[in-house]
């Protein structure tokens, strides 16, 4: 069975060393990296969970890029059949950012753009983000976020899923594709996927294990086309994420609309 991975990171030394995950390494023990990551290594990970393709995506923060658009084109072009890229922009310069996105998709071959509300500290329905959107439309590639609580020492608040249902009111044609459940608000994930034709949820940052009952039983019903598969790579391992699949009681069609079928879709892979 085909397995995509709808939301990871190739990660750079700028990324791995950034303080802002400071506080998430108190509580993994992870030491803070001193080397870059070969891209063989992302590719031998995805192997070693039969993960056919992987969207990488680029970071950018207020004041500087974690990992640039120019980093994930250089990773796709080592691996070009395993990793998809994903585009980010810096929101606050919103004229250079739509001429970004044009250059990731048109020039670079990225398949989505994707940024992070908590980075900036504003929801997604900040004046700010509505060129993003505007641009995602024209050139017909899904806008991804993060929905849910935070785990580094954030304001959480501009994760709420409930946001996107008037972002997705605004933009009825945009593809939106919210990250890691929306957990503790994962009834409103759901809620606004339900809604909304064009809004999806990806399961990045979770085990199978750890979803919740709620986005299980979505998942078994009229949410099966509306859940992908996502790891947060590497703070998860492919690996690790699908480990306790099978226990979700899930049919084949919705297993393969789950793990590959939707991405195909939504993304245009």
């Amino acid at each position: 069975m085909t397995i995509i991975d709808a939301w990871a990171q190739h990660p750079t030394l700028r990324h791995w060393q950034d303080p802002i995950f400071d506080s998430l390494r108190r509580w993994t023990g992870d030491d803070v990296p001193t080397e870059e990551l070969p891209v063989a290594a992302t590719v031998a990970s995805m192997d070693a969970a039969s993960v056919d393709q992987t969207l990488i995506s680029a970071w950018y923060a207020p004041h500087r890029d974690m990992i640039s658009n120019d980093d994930v084109a250089g990773f796709v072009a080592q691996a070009p059949d395993r990793l998809i890229g994903v585009g980010s922009v810096d929101i606050t310069r919103p004229m250079d950012a739509v001429r970004e996105i044009r250059r990731c998709v048109q020039d670079l071959g990225f398949v989505a753009i994707r940024v992070l509300p908590w980075l900036w500290e504003v929801p997604p329905t900040d004046r700010r983000f509505y060129p993003i959107y505007t641009a995602c439309c024209e050139l017909e590639v899904p806008y991804c976020t993060q929905i849910g609580h935070t785990g580094p020492l954030m304001p959480s608040e501009v994760g709420r899923p409930v946001y996107l249902d008037q972002v997705a009111i605004d933009f009825p044609e945009l593809r939106i594709v919210g990250g890691h459940i929306g957990y503790p608000w994962t009834d409103e994930a759901i809620a606004v996927a339900t809604k909304h034709e064009n809004v999806y949820i990806d399961t990045s940052a979770y085990t199978a294990r750890r979803y919740p009952a709620a986005l299980v039983d979505y998942m078994r019903a009229h949410g099966r086309t509306k859940v992908l598969f996502g790891t947060n790579y590497p703070m998860i391992t492919p690996s690790k994420c699908l480990e306790h699949l099978d226990d979700l009681g899930l049919d084949d069609e919705t297993k393969e609309l789950f793990l590959a079928g939707n991405a195909k879709r939504v993304f245009g892979i």
